[in-house]
């Protein structure tokens, strides 16, 4: 009996255990591929996170009681008592409180402590640290020894004292009791809340108005919304100018405002935002059921209780969803506020004063954290309401038609009409200023203002950089964000491996341009860094392009593989087909549309954005973009202007080229889809 029961007891015990496949050859590639383009995220994204962090806790200060000094007669043999550089100060009053507050590269000059110093004077010196942490450089020379240095005068004023390093929250605390800096806090929220309230309401009834009337000219109000997506936001900070500047032939609609500060800033972020608003709720308004409608007429609802009670609900979504896009493109945006934003800080701005202004990276990187935080959340309350949409359409669904209503379709194109002016007025003000020789005195039309090779900024070289940017960004992006997807969607098992790669993919959208392009100087400008050659070249503006534009690029790469069934796998498994054949042969062509439109949207984005690559080019690389950003401050506005609008105009022409090259292409490899 025991030794059956034995036996029986190692069958059930063989029986529990777990078999596990052998990994086979295409599972351990794309497990590789999967760990590689994760790599890259992470030193792409995630290392340069870090090192900003870092900086924002890292403080340097001088402690003038590390050091000490002595100084002998003429005869340059007897020396003085010794005495602290700290004690000279508080007796002379040379070096202030907030002078002691230093970046990592501040330097004083000891010299300053003598009055009476003279480098031919016969007179020795003597220095040391009276500390481990102390430490000042003779010449290029660094010293950090306890023991006594003796030193000519000649060779004494080449001493220079080094901050000693801290971690803290020193920064931090510096930054909130600064009003000037904290408020910029809410500068950048409010500016942020009523632009979002703004472009939001007014994107809502133009996505109302295309999907839910009978109105005319339907396309072409589309295609006029989709425009400010193809231009920098600077532009429209240019164009304000233009209008309502001090020479602006508007300025008294402002009835003695000031277009300079948040008014400009807002009316901009409007513009340059509205497509992505309206793009979210017309898709949102587009998904409805027509017989939810049907019955709000049988039960007799009214228009506007319909409207509350069966549109509202059903695109509360996307206005939301929305709502937070708008929100976090306003307050991360740099090129806008610096345009037309006058004295009006915010904390992108902020950013750009204490980093290229004054020197000052630590407190730089503390602006970047702040700024990071409220685009964290916004990002991180958008996607909990987007895991909570529910499907709006069942297989019983009718799709809803509108019905003529002139009253209504009227009203809605008179209000289309309006925005469609706004838009087109924007571009226009921009092309006009642009063509004339001297606004407003010489209204006369002249190519003068695109000689750019005559300007500050790059010249047309930067306008070729940038069409360079886009098309490595388009290619390189696509690629390795296509198949980062693929690897995702399609591996088997390593949920989590997946899980990991996912969240890394999904981070970049969370992280403001500005403040991955701050993350990359502190990263890749590190002598110590391996990758440290590619700092100052075009490779790591398309890595830093790339890595600001993953995410979108892989929702889009992801929601078009979902659509394909895991049965093309099996099929090719079962015939012994290689994963990486099913890939180019199926897959590809299969997704070609998506990946089409992933391209377009990186090298447009490659060729408007300006805060994340701002902090990164370097005078053989610079772009059309920062060119804006420099003529303007140069105040060369006209050809800032044009050089804004020669940016449009090749987005534009890329854009019809994308989409002829969609048709022929997808002719010939979308034939399935048609019966």
């Amino acid at each position: 009996m025991t030794e059956t029961a034995t036996v029986s007891a190692i069958e059930s015990s063989e029986s529990k255990r777990v078999v596990r496949g052998k990994l086979s050859r295409d599972d351990i590639v794309m497990r590789g591929s999967m760990i590689v383009i994760g790599l890259y995220l992470v030193v792409t994204m995630v290392f340069p996170l870090y090192a900003m962090l870092s900086k924002s806790f890292s403080t340097y200060t001088f402690d003038l009681a590390a050091y000490e000094v002595q100084v002998s007669d003429e005869s340059g043999e007897n020396f003085s008592a010794p005495v602290t550089l700290l004690a000279l100060n508080e007796e002379l009053g040379v070096v202030s409180a907030s002078d002691l507050n230093a970046g990592s590269d501040g330097r004083i000059g000891v010299t300053q402590f003598f009055p009476d110093f003279s480098f031919r004077s016969p007179v020795n010196y003597r220095l040391r640290n009276t500390t481990d942490a102390g430490r000042f450089l003779v010449g290029s020379t660094l010293n950090q020894s306890v023991e006594w240095i003796e030193l000519d005068s000649n060779t004494f004023r080449r001493v220079q004292l080094r901050p000693v390093k801290e971690t803290g929250l020193g920064n931090f605390r510096t930054y909130f009791e600064t009003p000037a800096l904290s408020q910029s806090i809410m500068n950048s929220v409010i500016i942020a809340v009523i632009s979002t309230i703004i472009t939001v309401t007014l994107a809502f009834w133009f996505a109302y108005a295309l999907n839910r009337s009978c109105m005319r000219f339907k396309g072409f109000f589309r295609l006029v919304a989709m425009a400010p997506i193809l231009v920098p936001s600077l532009l429209p900070g240019i164009a304000l100018v233009y209008l309502f500047g001090n020479q602006g032939f508007l300025k008294e609609l402002l009835f003695g405002a000031s277009i300079y500060g948040p008014i400009g800033i807002v009316i901009g972020s409007v513009f340059f935002t509205f497509p992505h608003a309206f793009l979210i709720i017309s898709t949102a308004l587009s998904i409805s059921d027509a017989r939810l409608y049907e019955a709000s007429v049988v039960l007799r609802g009214s228009p506007w209780r319909t409207f509350w009670t069966v549109t509202i609900p059903g695109a509360r979504y996307g206005l939301v969803s929305a709502a937070f896009v708008v929100f976090n493109l306003v307050i991360t945006d740099f090129g806008l506020p610096k345009v037309i934003g006058g004295q009006f800080n915010v904390l992108a701005v902020d950013i750009y004063k204490q980093v290229i202004g004054q020197q000052n990276f630590e407190m730089g990187a503390v602006v970047s954290v702040v700024l990071v935080l409220p685009a964290i959340v916004a990002f991180a309350v958008d996607r909990l309401v987007q895991s909570k949409q529910v499907a709006l359409l069942s297989a019983r669904s009718v799709p809803y038609a509108p019905s003529p209503n002139a009253r209504l379709d009227w009203t809605l194109f008179a209000f289309s009409s309006l925005i469609a002016i706004f838009i087109l007025g924007i571009l226009g003000i921009c092309q006009f200023a642009a063509l004339v020789k001297f606004w407003p005195y010489d209204l006369s039309f002249s190519l003068n203002n695109y000689q750019f090779d005559r300007m500050d900024g790059g010249g047309w070289a930067s306008y070729l950089n940038s069409i360079k940017l886009g098309l490595l960004t388009a290619v390189v992006g696509t690629a390795v964000i296509f198949f980062g997807a693929y690897l995702v969607e399609k591996s088997n098992g390593f949920k989590t491996g997946r899980a990991i790669f996912q969240m890394f993919a999904m981070l970049p959208m969370a992280i403001p341009g500005m403040v991955l392009g701050l993350a990359y100087i502190f990263f890749f400008n590190n002598p110590d860094n391996p990758l440290h050659f590619l700092y100052g070249t075009l490779a790591i503006l398309v890595i830093c392009t790339v890595t600001h534009f993953y995410t979108v690029s892989h929702l889009t790469a992801t929601t078009a593989l979902q659509q394909m069934d895991r049965e093309f796998e099996a099929v090719s498994a079962s015939l012994k087909q290689p994963t990486l054949k099913l890939f180019t042969r199926v897959t590809v062509p299969v997704s070609l549309p998506a990946i089409l439109d992933i391209s377009i949207y990186l090298f447009i984005n490659a060729m408007t954005t300006v805060s994340a690559v701002v902090f990164l080019y370097s005078p053989k690389t610079s772009l059309a973009s920062i060119a804006v950003l420099n003529m303007d401050d140069a105040g060369d506005i006209a050809p800032a202007a044009a050089m804004g609008m020669m940016i449009f105009y090749t987005n534009a022409a890329a854009r019809i080229l994308h989409l002829i090259a969609s048709r022929g292409v997808l002719s010939r490899t979308q034939a399935w889809r048609r019966r």
